[in-house]
């Protein structure tokens, strides 16, 4: 017998509403893009300015990396949770536009720090800002997109991650070399200015202006409930989460150490180019910017229209199955990567590398909505971005690190600190995904059991 909460109800369910115009749907991904594009040049700036900013605030790897990694994520993933919460509820666009504006002002404040302690406030309430994004995107694009093509919207949503970064690190270069043999600049009212801080500016202060595009984007109705947007008590979303607890640890722990992967590298690769193979910073941004941008943008979005096929052809679990298949797919171009003694090799590889490691984050949020009762999947991926950034931006940075000041204790090293984070995290992940298949089918069916539940 379900209990009272999940008995059917005596009304009649209402009539589920049509979706949006397609070219409508595709405009409002295409905003959320671009929002997300946003969010990750403020989120990843930093990893092109190691250099400069150790120099400048007089800090260790170990202290970087807590300023690349640990303290956005910390607080991006605190409170994530109770935003994912509000996504279910509440306006969602109006928590991004929000959200967008908080953290490009945090953003642009990094710029006028002049301590590591004020660098690490700084980079809290970005973490803070950026909190708003995810949860209530993916919960407006499965209000848009019918389930046959979720996986691929998600994916295009998604590569803001690759485009961000990837600009992040060519606009990086590109003013690291534009302002190589400068020490600095008197600004009015801020005096003296680092080469560093200026692109801090450049980054964060057009988000105040961009957070008005949020408003040109329409609340869809929500499915699955007649459109009502009264919130699921929270003792059933926890409920829910218990009955489910497998598919939910396979599925944000094994997508979460492919991002442990990717962010430990991400923060790391331009410096490792640096000292392993002595190019420049404005060098490496602009190459690596590119390789991110473009093999990490047909990676994830690669990613989404396998799954999307592999589900048109019966393979329910086929979001899972494709995280799996890549992060085996990644290991050897991934090793490569680091052992070559060959820095044009190694940028091939690192290509190869990208695409495969890019293509799970795609599918992975687009997991959470299919399995997910609508009235629960802005908790659900409030939850699954707390693992996924927690374990991924807030110690991956810090692994390779702490791998390369305490273990190798030699700068460098840092080569071999990359080469042992990635290739175990890859290694788990496969493991955790594959663990994970069949629990995600049986949720699949507990979701379609809650739903007749609850007409």
């Amino acid at each position: 017998m379900p209990p009272d909460s999940l008995k059917p109800a005596t009304d009649p369910a209402p009539a589920e509403p049509p979706y949006p115009r397609p070219a409508y749907a595709w405009y409002v991904v295409g905003v959320l893009t671009l929002v997300y594009v946003f969010s990750f040049i403020d989120r990843q700036i930093l990893g092109l300015l190691v250099g400069p900013i150790r120099r400048d605030l007089g800090i260790s790897d170990t202290q970087m990396s807590l300023l690349i990694g640990f303290s956005f994520a910390v607080f991006y993933t605190l409170f994530g949770i109770p935003v994912g919460r509000m996504a279910d509820s509440g306006s969602r666009r109006g928590l991004i536009a929000a959200g967008f504006v908080l953290w490009s002002l945090m953003t642009a404040g990094c710029g006028v720090a002049k301590t590591y302690w004020q660098m690490l406030l700084f980079r809290m309430g970005v973490g803070v800002g950026e909190a708003t994004l995810s949860p209530a995107a993916y919960s407006l694009i499965a209000d848009y997109f019918p389930p046959q093509r979720l996986a691929t919207a998600i994916s295009v949503y998604s590569m803001g991650i690759y485009i961000g970064s990837g600009v992040a690190n060519i606009l990086g270069g590109t003013v690291v070399a534009f302002a190589a043999g400068r020490e600095s600049w008197i600004l009015p009212v801020l005096g003296a200015i680092r080469p560093w801080q200026i692109i801090f500016f450049i980054v964060g202060l057009p988000g105040l202006l961009l957070a008005l595009l949020m408003y040109t984007v329409r609340e869809p109705e929500r499915r699955g409930r007649g459109g009502r947007s009264a919130a699921v008590p929270l003792a059933e979303v926890w409920s829910y989460f218990g009955e489910n607890w497998r598919t939910f640890l396979c599925h944000s722990v094994g997508f979460a150490l492919v991002s442990f992967s990717n962010y430990g590298a991400s923060a790391w690769v331009p410096t490792f180019f640096i000292r392993s193979h002595g190019w420049t910073a404005a060098h490496i941004g602009i190459v690596y910017g590119s390789v991110v941008a473009v093999a990490g943008t047909l990676g994830i979005v690669a990613g989404g229209r396998l799954a999307d096929w592999m589900i048109a052809r019966g393979h329910r679990d086929a979001t899972m199955r494709v995280g799996m298949l890549v992060s085996i797919a990644w290991l050897a171009p991934g090793m490569v990567v680091y052992l070559s003694d060959d820095p044009y090799l190694a940028v091939a590889m690192l290509a190869v590398a990208q695409f495969f490691t890019s293509a799970p984050f795609g599918v992975a949020p687009a997991a959470i909505q299919q399995v997910m009762p609508p009235a629960m999947r802005g908790q659900a991926s409030a939850i699954y971005l707390f693992l996924v950034n927690l374990i991924g931006i807030g110690m991956g940075p810090t692994a390779v690190a702490l791998t390369t000041d305490y273990v190798f204790a030699d700068d460098q090293m840092l080569r071999y600190s990359l080469l042992i984070v990635t290739t175990v995290a890859h290694l788990l992940s496969a493991w955790l995904l594959w663990a994970g298949l069949k629990p995600f089918v049986r949720s699949l069916e507990r979701k379609d059991e809650w739903l007749a539940a609850r007409e």
